[in-house]
């Protein structure tokens, strides 16, 4: 029963929060559909977390999709061997996830540390920092030391096929039976995280700047040197 809760409900009902909670709030609350920047308060931590944040997360991203949602016979059809996939996995994943969690540790002592950004951080804010921090760092950990010092752990075996099994609603608990621990608590943070995206600043990552480029430029007039002309 406990196999089947946490591999076969939790995630049906995270991945339902998340739906529907990004169905209404873009219906009813489209207003906050975004991330407002607090570069006004502090700009060079903020520039230099975000942007390792950022580019770590995007391979991050690239990295769980061949990983996970690409079958391992995929792989072998390409003649790509296991010893060549795991270098370039634990090189390529250790990278981005080493950016992930520095940037997140920028981003977090910047909305500690200074004073203006604290005080207009919500509890969202700081929650979604200390979660993405947890899920990014024992991913980090699982890819640059357990699988280098414990053993190199072929998810592609049982992470990966379990997780594709839940797209077509017939999961198969048995694939995560007998998974380590430590990547298992990662995916049960994960599914957390996707919950919580409805309700956080997260939900702009679903926002394509499609429209920006042809958007009227906004233009700021500054007042220095301006005198204000009085009616007579």
């Amino acid at each position: 029963m406990t196999e089947t809760f946490w591999w076969v409900i939790f995630p049906y009902i995270t991945i339902t929060i998340m739906v529907v909670g990004l169905l209404y709030r873009f219906a009813f609350r489209q207003t906050t559909w975004a991330a407002p920047s607090t570069e006004i308060f502090e700009k060079k931590w903020l520039r230099m977390g975000s942007t390792i944040f950022h580019y770590g997360i995007i391979f991050a991203f690239i990295g769980h999709v061949m990983g996970v949602l690409i079958p391992r016979g995929v792989y072998e059809a390409m003649g790509v061997s296991d010893e060549l996939y795991h270098t370039f996995a634990i090189i390529g994943g250790g990278l981005a996830g080493v950016m992930v969690v520095l940037g997140l540790i920028f981003l977090l002592i910047r909305k500690i540390a200074n004073n203006r950004v604290r005080i207009h951080a919500t509890f969202a804010d700081f929650f979604t920092v200390t979660l993405l921090l947890i899920v990014a760092g024992m991913g980090t950990y699982m890819t640059l030391v357990y699988n280098l010092t414990v053993v190199t752990y072929e998810y592609r075996t049982s992470i990966g096929p379990w997780f594709r099994s839940l797209f077509v609603f017939r999961p198969q608990v048995e694939l995560m039976r007998d998974v380590p621990l430590l990547f298992q608590v990662h995916i049960i943070a994960a599914f957390v995280l996707f919950a919580s995206i409805p309700f956080t600043k997260l939900v702009h990552m679903f926002s394509l700047p499609v429209r920006y480029p042809a958007r009227a430029p906004q233009q700021y007039r500054s007042r220095s040197g301006f005198k204000r002309k009085t009616k007579i």
